[in-house]
């Protein structure tokens, strides 16, 4: 069985490419604020941009509301949540 790798807090096109380049099946983004990884809606759908169709993308969770994650929902596509 083959092992899934997902590299999470990436918050620069640069660190996406390389993760995509280096084997990533899926890549995070953190939208917690207190994070130094986290990312705003704006920033995640310029990155989502350079995610190809067999990567995965992941939204990251602290303790959100409803509202929160249906906003980054609503820009962002999300293959998985994770809380």
């Amino acid at each position: 069985m083959k092992a899934r790798v997902k590299i999470c807090g990436l918050t620069r096109v640069e660190d996406v490419n390389a993760a995509v380049a280096c084997g990533a099946d899926a890549l995070g983004f953190v939208f917690y604020e207190p994070s130094p990884r986290s990312v705003t809606v704006e920033q995640a759908e310029r990155l989502v941009q350079h995610v190809p169709a067999f990567v995965s993308v992941v939204g990251l969770f602290v303790n959100p509301t409803e509202e929160q994650v249906r906003g980054v929902l609503e820009r962002i596509p999300l293959d998985l949540l994770q809380f």
